[in-house]
């Protein structure tokens, strides 16, 4: 990005918010234009190159219909749950209902997390209530004796799993490369989600985290935080620590095709504001890239 300025990427990112709320239209028009190679086309295009999603775990203080409606309000396709939304504990009939409810309202039920795993009964909860919701990824953190239970699941149900690092708070698994040691020799449907907060709290660039783990790359956290060390905190994208252009050019280089889910801890009882501002900055960066 050179020295692009902060104000140039807020400008970019209010153009990402326009078009995104306008893309319906645009793709319309792009139907029935003669010449479809239009800078607003190529713009949307830019967009669309990252799947950018939802980690339910933003909205935990409102119940599931405000949190699909907050998501679907900002854009987003994609969510997956953490389980204020769809408990684990929830009857077969209840696990479909709620996913069918999502599914209507537009969105795609990608998966659930982050789930903590302690226990071989939990192992199995967690993949037959993934697998009744249609889910195809379990973002989690499985106590590292049950990883080789967790790989015969994978292999059984079909359904990825991504190691979720906590920072350096995390003892398990403080950082993606902690994660990836325990796992490089299982299947690779078994796999990481980097929380790039978290990764940048443990004094880690997880860009560079990205690039050497990208084989096993199934999901990501995308937020800011706002210092290099365990004191650090989520803050609205473009705010904090974290080299943001550099991640999403990552991300593009390595052509990934999983989701690209926000994850805002902070204003718990009133996170749409700072949500909507990062998701404005991505969109922004990413029509600048």
């Amino acid at each position: 990005m050179g020295k692009t300025t902060r104000r140039n990427f807020i400008k970019s990112a209010g153009m990402g918010v326009a078009v995104a709320s306008l893309s319906p239209m645009i793709k319309a028009s792009d139907k029935n234009a003669e010449n479809p190679d239009t800078s607003t086309f190529k713009f949307e295009e830019k967009l669309s190159r990252l799947n950018l999603g939802m980690a339910s775990y933003t909205f935990r203080e409102f119940p599931l219909e405000d949190t699909l409606k907050m998501t679907k309000r900002l854009g987003l396709e994609r969510i997956a749950f953490k389980d204020f939304h769809l408990s684990l504990e929830s009857t077969n009939e209840e696990i479909k209902a709620i996913a069918e409810k999502t599914r209507a309202a537009g969105l795609d039920l990608y998966g659930c997390g982050v789930v903590y795993m302690k226990t071989e009964d939990e192992v199995e909860r967690v993949f037959h209530y993934a697998k009744t919701a249609g889910m195809r990824v379990i973002i989690g953190a499985p106590n590292p004796e049950l990883l080789i239970m967790v790989n015969k699941m994978v292999n059984e149900y079909n359904i990825k799993v991504a190691i979720h690092n906590h920072g350096p708070d995390d003892k398990l698994y403080p950082t993606p490369e902690s994660a990836y040691v325990r796992i490089k020799n299982l299947d690779p449907r078994l796999g990481l989600c980097i929380d790039i907060g978290h990764t940048q709290r443990a004094g880690v660039d997880p860009s560079e985290s990205a690039l050497k783990f990208a084989d096993r790359l199934h999901d990501v956290h995308i937020k800011d935080v706002t210092s290099s060390t365990k004191e650090g905190r989520t803050i609205e994208i473009g705010h904090g620590v974290i080299d943001i252009p550099k991640f999403l050019r990552t991300l593009i280089k390595l052509n990934y095709k999983e989701s690209v889910s926000f994850e805002f801890e902070k204003d718990g009882k009133d996170p749409l504001p700072g949500v909507a501002e990062s998701v404005g900055y991505v969109r922004g960066v990413l029509a600048s890239i």
